[in-house]
């Protein structure tokens, strides 16, 4: 049987590329507001594209805060691409409006400091040595980024069991959080729905943490 996956919609985010990607890889994809979907199923997928605080907004209306937390209390998997990624750590600070994120990791999402923005297009990535999300992946492999703003340091502690395991990426002079593997909370700033067969990989490699 097919693992289901729910496709978080709270406005904020081009579903319907992350869903048929999804399904290339074999999953069986709920697009759904309902908060009692997105705890249920075996994975759930929270996109982003836009600003921070209205990704956020629209995040709170359908109790996502309160469902990714729920879900990761029992160890089951999410996925946040995008600014689905930057809503995770604690705060942004986009068009001098500061917001408050889910929590699930210290920093700050800010503006990048790259002489050419946004950064737009296909990039590599810096992959720590034993990384699950990129495994099968060359390493030379490029992924599909649109943004302006990131993670630009890396705050959580690293002395306990298992540290996240943390992916970078550099433009035009900056460099930033490209990827993060965390348990059961992984997450990338680049759209692998939209980066070809590596970004197929990668989802295939998350369908087989469900």
């Amino acid at each position: 049987m097919a693992k289901t996956v729910a496709l978080l919609d709270y406005g904020a985010g081009n579903v319907r590329s992350a869903q048929r990607a999804l399904e290339r890889v074999g999953a069986d994809v709920t697009v759904t507001a309902d908060p009692k979907e997105a705890v249920e199923a075996d994975g759930l997928l929270v996109p982003g594209v836009g600003a921070f605080d209205a990704c956020m907004r629209g995040l709170r209306a359908v109790q996502g805060p309160r469902v990714i937390g729920q879900r990761l209390a029992g160890e089951r998997p999410v996925l946040g691409i995008c600014v689905g990624m930057q809503v995770l750590f604690d705060a942004g600070v986009e068009h001098n409006i500061n917001s408050t994120g889910c929590g699930e990791w210290p920093g700050t999402v800010e503006k990048l400091q790259s002489a050419v923005l946004p950064h737009m297009g296909w990039n590599t990535v810096e992959v720590p040595v034993g990384s699950d999300m990129f495994a099968g992946v060359a390493e030379d492999e490029r992924f599909y980024f649109v943004h302006s703003y990131g993670v630009r340091r890396w705050e959580l502690e690293t002395e306990i069991t298992r540290p996240p395991q943390v992916s970078w990426a550099e433009h035009a002079g900056d460099r930033f959080v490209a990827a993060v593997e965390n348990g059961a909370l992984w997450a990338t700033q680049f759209h692998p729905e939209k980066s070809g067969d590596a970004g197929a990989q990668l989802l295939e490699n998350w369908m087989r943490t469900l």
